[in-house]
């Protein structure tokens, strides 16, 4: 996990994309068991509240869940909540701010087809 005390987005908002993008990648698995508040906390030198801020967004998109008396855990599902979060922010923001700068440039829908699938070769 890496934390950035000069970003824009508030710590709590940190932890809960380290985990998210843990899980995206594997690193965390479903059904497995996340580090702790506490841990977290120690580790990073964050408030143990701010920590738990963090996991309690994912506690509520039903990502994690705890488990009382052992822990957080990563739900079965999980990864694919947060696809299906990040595809709709990808074609929602980010695909919508690219065919607005391809029109801006005058770029055809053919060239930018062909572009995107040049990319998908390499």
């Amino acid at each position: 996990m890496n934390f950035d005390e000069t970003s824009h987005l508030p710590l709590f908002q940190q932890v809960a994309e380290q985990i998210e993008e843990a899980i995206l990648s594997g690193a965390f698995k479903e059904g497995q068991q996340i580090p702790s508040t506490t841990e977290i906390s120690k580790q990073f030198q964050i408030n143990p509240a701010t920590v738990l801020k963090g996991m309690n967004i994912l506690v509520e998109k039903q990502v994690i869940e705890k488990k009382r008396g052992i822990g957080m855990f990563v739900k079965q599902g999980a990864r694919q909540i947060l696809q299906a979060e990040k595809r709709e922010y990808f074609f929602n923001q980010e695909i919508s701010q690219l065919i607005f700068e391809a029109k801006r440039l005058n770029i055809s829908l053919e060239e930018l087809v062909k572009q995107i699938e040049r990319g998908y070769q390499l």
